[in-house]
């Protein structure tokens, strides 16, 4: 697919989580928008899709770690097909599937997330029962640079490294802000890369919003060492009201705001 169809993909999805959003007034569209496009990556370039859908012992599987995303991730879900598109509407209500974190139960969603640190963890638990059961398939994880404070995160990096496991990768969405302010005001990370690297690790870094760069990033294999991917993007990618700007980790657009970032993510889809 090339990347006029992927950034069409990547924005249609934008206007999915907008429109959830306000519709519910709960999420975090900040978080959500940085990470669309290596969702869109991963989902519709990388991973055997149809293999997940089928449940097959050798399928890729994906997990969100920074599981206050969902919304994005249940906008990619339900275009590749997993569950029917109209299940969106019901994002965030009384009795849904679709709750403000993934939760287990959904179609695409292997184990519920939310609590920082613990996706990851579970997706190092599931390449080493791969890797055990000589079972082909990869295991992707995406996490957030604030959840990089958790203690269980490097807990789960020296487990993936003294293990081995090739068939795991660690993405990580550095927008370089938190709820609270920048990365670097709340919790220092400096260059990450080379602290993964650091504890024997295969590292790379490209662009989070160029999808043949992240493409390949998602596609490298190291034997023996697992693949940490450090996404440089952009929070509240799609419209200048959002991007780069800590409030809007969490905050709820009102109806001008609504309006105006729904006319920034239509001019550029349309611009392709």
């Amino acid at each position: 697919m090339d990347t006029k169809a992927l950034r069409q993909i990547a924005y249609e999805r934008r206007l999915e989580v907008l429109e959830m959003v306000y519709r519910t007034g709960s999420g975090h569209i900040g978080g959500d928008m940085s990470c669309m496009d290596a969702l869109v990556t991963l989902f519709y370039e990388v991973m055997d899709v149809e293999k997940r859908k089928e449940n097959a012992p050798d399928a890729d599987h994906f997990i969100l770690s920074k599981g206050h995303c969902a919304e994005a991730l249940y906008t990619v879900l339900a275009d590749c097909g997993f569950f029917p598109k109209e299940r969106l509407q019901t994002y965030a209500q009384f009795g849904t599937k679709l709750a403000e974190h993934p939760t287990h139960g959904l179609e695409g969603i292997d184990v519920a997330t939310g609590a920082l640190g613990h996706g990851f963890s579970v997706a190092c638990g599931m390449a080493l029962g791969k890797k055990r059961d000589k079972t082909p398939g990869h295991i992707y994880t995406l996490m957030g640079d604030g959840e990089q404070a958790e203690g269980s995160v490097w807990e789960a990096v020296m487990f993936a490294a003294k293990y081995k496991l090739d068939n795991l990768t660690a993405i990580v969405d550095r927008n370089h802000l938190q709820i609270s302010g920048t990365t670097e005001e709340v919790m220092p990370l400096g260059d990450l890369g080379a602290r993964y690297a650091v504890f024997g690790w295969n590292v790379v870094g490209c662009s989070g919003h160029d999808y043949a760069a992240m493409k390949e990033a998602f596609l490298t294999r190291m034997p023996g060492k697992p693949t940490a991917v450090i996404l440089d993007t952009v929070k509240g990618k799609g419209s200048p009201i959002m991007e780069n700007k800590a409030e809007w980790h969490h905050l709820i657009p009102n109806e001008s705001q609504y309006e105006a970032i729904r006319a920034d993510l239509l001019r550029t889809a349309e611009e392709g």
